[in-house]
């Protein structure tokens, strides 16, 4: 079974989405291709892949969904599969190959137990579902968390120009307003301190939640509830309709631990939660539970740091 992987766009580097995904394809057997919108000759370096395809056409360089996927799915005749990250850019790309291709796609896997056979999530996370495709074509996005990232270096790739339709003309790139920031990247950080809608406003959550974040050096997640609330903006969501985190250590501060948060964040392999109400969910799945007032709690434990 010969593989391609998507590689999440990510500038001039490798995003560990991308070795996780590899990770993942490297399981199904066979050869790992990667195909780039950019950064070759990084994804060339990545341990275990086999050839790198570079799409640099510029209607390709900016994620558009509508031009990627025509390229794509062009590509598949050489291919049994097609993984990508279960990003939001895998996520609108690969429905769209599936269509192209009329087969079934295969979402957000955890786990590769044979060639057409993957586990994956389902209510919110309550269950795990096996599931087995048909279709001569597999279409996977992959939770990345639930794979180990690929090493980034040590691979000698080859690499080749990959060319499509270009320009659908179906959407435009305008403009991109992205967070700039100092702290680790959400989805990979080792540590990740998290506040709810307890804590008032964003002023109140900036005076509690960064000075600890700083001081572990942690990424910094919310609740739905809290971005609903504007407290902070929509990329520090984590649950199921945000992003799906699994760092060494997730610190729940005033989140009560609704299903769905609870989706985003219980891999984490050590959760700590502070929440006044000692009936909180958020406790049934935290390793280290502290039943206190987070305006008193935070500041405390912040000071000993």
């Amino acid at each position: 079974m010969t593989t391609l992987v998507f590689a999440e766009p990510h500038g001039d580097s490798v995003s560990d989405a991308t070795l996780a995904t590899v990770t993942a394809a490297a399981a199904l057997g066979g050869p790992v291709h990667v195909l780039a919108t950019a950064a070759g000759d990084a994804h060339a370096a990545i341990a275990g892949v086999e050839k790198v395809l570079v799409a640099d056409d510029a209607a390709y360089a900016n994620g558009l969904a509508e031009n990627l996927a025509p390229l794509i799915a062009g590509l598949m005749d050489g291919y049994d599969a097609v993984l990508a990250p279960a990003t939001t850019t895998g996520k609108n790309v690969l429905p769209r190959v599936a269509a192209l291709l009329d087969v079934m796609q295969v979402s957000d896997i955890i786990s590769v137990e044979g060639p057409k056979t993957f586990t994956r999530p389902i209510y919110a996370g309550n269950a795990i579902a096996t599931v087995e495709s048909s279709d001569p074509k597999l279409v996977i996005t992959v939770r990345t968390t639930a794979f180990d990232k690929a090493e980034a270096t040590g691979g000698s790739a080859s690499t080749e120009a990959a060319s499509g339709p270009g320009d659908a003309g179906a959407s435009e790139f305008v403009k991109l307003d992205a967070v700039k920031s100092d702290r680790p990247e959400l989805t990979s950080a080792g540590i990740v301190v998290s506040g709810g809608r307890a804590l008032k406003d964003s002023e109140t959550f900036e005076q509690y939640i960064t000075p600890l974040a700083d001081k572990l050096g942690a990424a910094i997640g919310a609740s739905r509830a809290a971005v609903d609330a504007g407290y902070v903006p929509n990329d520090y969501q984590v649950g199921q309709t945000g992003k799906i985190v699994a760092p060494e250590v997730y610190i729940a501060i005033g989140i009560s631990g609704a299903i769905q948060h609870l989706a985003g964040m219980k891999d984490s392999k050590t959760i700590v939660a502070i929440n006044k109400d000692p009936d909180a969910p958020i406790f049934q799945v935290a390793d280290i539970g502290l039943v206190a007032d987070l305006f008193n709690a935070v500041p405390e434990l912040t000071e000993k740091l």
